[in-house]
């Protein structure tokens, strides 16, 4: 893939296996991921199979999980994403959205009972945050938690929940309505529980080779044991997106990079005219952007694995990566479609199907908005959204 600046030589033995096994994987295991999209189905054969690899949180120490560096955990993301954004987000979700906050939150037992099973892909988790009527606003979630005797009950609607259809575990974020100030707490929610319901929501026109549902809670009972006890506030769930937009910054890289090969090679194998197509300034102006953007891109990514592994990263690094990047991936994508031309429109060729993926990843995790807005109170010190 395109590597203008040759980042690949900075890179680690064990950074280099990772992206090795990673492409080995997709070449070998993943058929026709474009097939999987229209048909609006995940490849759910390959979740058992991603967890012999180990890209369940792979950056994460002990439970048998491999530990390995931030970039590395950044590579893996940007292959899976090269792929499919949807074969990105299963990974991502599994890994930073409900493996991480049970690592950094969790009980020993919780870590005991759901890690290693999540990690080999024995267990799928999602992650239940966002709500039908509070989005980029999730302070204003109106699910509930309330104790009951030696536990908790819990009511109210999660949805654009990312595998929730087949998950065995929830990791549910409430207002914990017992509490002076009713702090926002984090309970795992096994999904067989009376009670619970995980609907999926169909006839998505992006991200459809992913599984995407709703959560609902009608007076669903859990043990007091089921709570997250490390963590209260919206600092908990923030601090799980932050993870994941860290994957995501990288995963975009990854789309755009796919898409950057179809074009050239495209380009240099269409003729018109009586030469390939690659031959025309138009196409060569093109090609020399999308390399420009996709390097840049590419840089901020590595930099932030850096300030990641060193402990200097801040969430507003991640909201710029993530803001930069998603956008990038996403005018890109469209530019490697409009260079194929009619062949463009078909699931044949990649660059559509990540575009149309990209105006999910450009909403999903923070809005591209939003984002913009963290970054304006972090450069002004105001804050333009309360």
């Amino acid at each position: 893939m395109l590597d203008y600046f040759d980042m690949e030589s900075t890179l680690s033995e064990e950074e280099r296996m990772l992206v090795d096994s990673a492409r080995s994987f997709i070449d070998g295991e993943v058929d026709d991921i474009g097939q999987h999209w229209i048909d609006g189905t995940f490849p759910e054969e390959l979740i058992p199979k991603m967890g012999e690899m180990g890209f369940y949180a792979p950056n994460l120490e002990g439970y048998g999980l491999p530990g390995v560096s931030e970039t590395a955990y950044g590579l893996l993301m940007r292959e899976l994403e090269a792929c499919d954004s949807g074969l990105r987000s299963m990974a991502s979700v599994q890994g930073a959205l409900v493996m991480y906050p049970i690592h950094a939150f969790g009980s020993d037992e919780q870590k005991d009972e759901w890690l290693p099973k999540l990690g080999t892909g024995e267990a799928v988790g999602c992650f239940g945050l966002t709500e039908p009527e509070h989005g980029s606003n999730p302070s204003a979630m109106e699910t509930r938690a309330e104790a009951d005797g030696d536990g908790y009950v819990l009511n109210g609607s999660k949805t654009w929940i990312t595998n929730s259809p087949i998950s065995d575990v929830a990791v549910v974020w409430a207002k914990d309505r017992t509490e002076d100030g009713n702090p926002v707490r984090g309970f795992l929610v096994e999904t067989d529980r009376d009670g619970v319901t995980t609907n999926k929501i169909d006839e998505k026109l992006s991200l459809r080779a992913s599984i995407t549902g709703e959560i609902s809670l009608q007076d669903v009972r859990v043990p007091a044991e089921n709570r997250l006890p490390g963590v209260e506030g919206m600092k908990g769930p923030l601090s799980c997106l932050t993870q994941a937009r860290y994957g995501i910054a990288w995963g975009a890289v990854g789309a755009a990079q796919d898409c950057f090969e179809v074009a050239k090679g495209y380009a240099t194998d269409r003729e018109q005219f009586g030469k390939p197509i690659g031959g025309f300034q138009m196409q060569q102006q093109k090609l020399a952007e999308m390399a420009t953007q996709i390097t840049l891109a590419q840089l901020l990514a590595h930099r932030l694995a850096d300030l990641k592994e060193a402990g200097e990263m801040r969430p507003q690094h991640v909201s710029m990566a993530k803001r930069n990047n998603v956008r990038m991936a996403r005018d890109q994508s469209r530019i490697a479609r409009e260079m194929l031309g009619g062949n463009g429109i078909t699931a044949d060729y990649s660059p559509m199907r990540h575009m149309a993926n990209m105006e999910t990843v450009y909403t999903y995790e923070g809005t591209h908005d939003i984002h913009t807005l963290i970054l304006g109170e972090d450069i002004t010190g105001i804050q333009a959204y309360q």
